[in-house]
């Protein structure tokens, strides 16, 4: 045992278990659907484009309820909120286990979403708030390695249901688990509350019309082309909503997003990395499990056993990253690791055929998985070890939203450049088509190591609220502003000044 794991009481332990199988259910329910397109389609009679949503659905109300999923659990408590969404991604589940039809299916999917927009910041809001800075680090890259393994198992597990047994399976296996866990969550997590009592619903409805129209532009793309009204109507509105959303938070008495946020370079470059990185990640992996069926004549399974080389190394590889970010900083990790995944990823689009053979594949698919490994537990600490306390839920609420925004970014870009320079009609075209969207997401793997230059070595301070310098009769004194809210809770439960910087951020 090292000396992170003698350091951890009980509830930071509970607490770390409890929100990895919280993001573990989230992140292997994204990939096992994949899997299981074919077997819904047949048995529900469904179209194209019912397939198509029934992957849209999930995504935009996951990703357009993020950043309300953080603030409302900063406002009402943050384990309260956790609660709720493993319920509802659980009812959610079962609801889409039973779906009699497509149009249920799309229905149970999108309230699937909300419950996971409402999981995923939560738990890496409890996370971070029950570790101090210097074991931050390892939390996150166990947690990290325990998402690493819902991605390894995701496209196996989902190929082994819908051949085995049926892809209503594929659902059924959320219900156990997130019921199971409500209970330890109630008994072993102390409640936890954001700084201020009022919520900032101008501000919630405008980023939640922001993000639902950047994700519905990005997401219809492929089908309603690039130039269509629907498309560049989203957009440019979700951009507008973006406009004035800052705007507004910068006016805002309890702002959703402080903007002092982005003060911070590893707050701001961070994001950017994970945005990008997310992007290209995300694009991968949904064009090589295509890639191993259409082209290479692989079943489900088949496919999802191949990409083990890529998933191996995350699961290896993030809980010693986290540790390894704490001693020695995380831009060198996040450089490294990003610049490994953009050769692999190259790798991949250089040698791209209708008949490469699997051997071909295992380095460069273990150079991306060794990258991805090294780079997202760095950057993650990177953005919220800079976030005092009562922050970060926002920031995490913030880091999650880009994830998700740069997932969707990453498959319409390289959707589009498969559609131009490929297609489904036979293996060489998808394998043309192929090539193409893998140097696309080569691509933005050097644009997020190139944003990766741009973090601190070892973090920066995050800009703290303004203080307040009042007289006295012995001359200036200066103390922080007291919000009226409640602060926040740690881990064991003790009250702490909201505005209090971590140990390692004091200067």
């Amino acid at each position: 045992m090292n000396s992170n794991e003698k350091s951890v009481t009980a509830a930071q332990r509970w607490t770390l278990a409890l929100a990895s199988v919280g993001s573990f259910m989230v992140v292997l329910d994204l990939l096992v659907v994949a899997t299981a397109l074919t077997a819904i389609q047949r048995d529900l009679h469904a179209s194209i484009e019912d397939l198509e949503w029934t992957i849209n659905a999930y995504t935009l109300s996951f990703a357009a309820l993020l950043m309300t999923a953080s603030s409302l659990g900063d406002r009402f408590g943050r384990r309260r909120l956790f609660v709720a969404g493993l319920t509802l991604f659980a009812v959610a589940s079962a609801a889409c286990a039973l779906a009699p039809s497509t149009g249920t299916l799309i229905a149970a999917r999108a309230v699937q979403g909300i419950g996971a927009a409402t999981v995923m910041p939560l738990a890496l809001t409890l996370l971070n708030a029950a570790f101090p800075p210097e074991r931050r680090g390892w939390a996150l890259g166990i947690y990290g390695s325990v998402t690493g393994l819902a991605v390894l198992l995701g496209p196996v597990l989902g190929g082994v249901i819908t051949e085995g047994l049926a892809w209503q399976w594929i659902f059924w296996l959320n219900v156990p688990v997130g019921l199971a866990a409500i209970p330890f969550v109630l008994a072993r997590i102390k409640e936890g509350f954001g700084q201020g009592t009022a919520v900032d619903f101008p501000g919630l409805l405008l980023f939640t019309l922001a993000a639902f129209g950047l994700v519905w532009g990005l997401v219809r793309a492929d089908a309603a082309g690039w130039g269509s009204v629907e498309v560049t109507g989203a957009l440019a509105g979700g951009a507008v909503l973006v406009v004035v959303f800052l705007v507004w938070q910068s006016r805002a008495r309890t702002p959703m997003l402080p903007l002092r946020l982005f003060r911070s370079r590893a707050f701001s470059a961070g994001n950017a990395v994970m945005f990008l990185l997310s992007g290209s990640m995300s694009a991968s992996v949904f064009f090589i499990a295509q890639y191993q069926q259409v082209t290479l004549g692989q079943g489900p399974l088949g496919a999802g056993l191949r990409l083990l080389p890529w998933g191996t190394f995350v699961v290896l590889l993030a809980s010693r990253t986290g540790a390894l970010a704490d001693r020695w900083g995380e831009r060198s990790l996040v450089v490294a690791g990003l610049a490994l995944q953009t050769i692999g990823t190259a790798w991949i689009a250089l040698i791209a055929g209708p008949h490469l053979s699997y051997t071909t594949q295992v380095i460069p698919l273990s150079l991306a998985g060794i990258g991805f490994a090294l780079a997202i537990p760095a950057v993650t600490k990177a953005v919220v070890s800079t976030s005092t306390p009562t922050d970060i839920g926002k920031a995490s609420g913030a880091y999650s939203t880009m994830r998700q925004l740069g997932g969707a970014f990453g498959v319409a870009i390289t959707a589009a450049v498969f559609a131009a320079t490929g297609g489904y009609t036979s293996a060489a075209a998808f394998s043309d088509g192929f090539g193409a969207a893998m140097a696309v997401a080569a691509g933005l793997g050097v644009a997020a190591t190139l944003a990766g230059t741009l973090l601190p070595p070892r973090g920066d301070r995050l800009c703290a609220p303004r203080r307040e310098h009042r007289p006295t009769q012995t001359g200036w004194t200066s103390r922080n502003r007291r919000p009226q809210g409640r602060g926040s809770t740690d881990a064991e439960g003790a009250r702490s000044s909201p505005f209090k910087l971590p140990e390692d951020l004091r200067g």
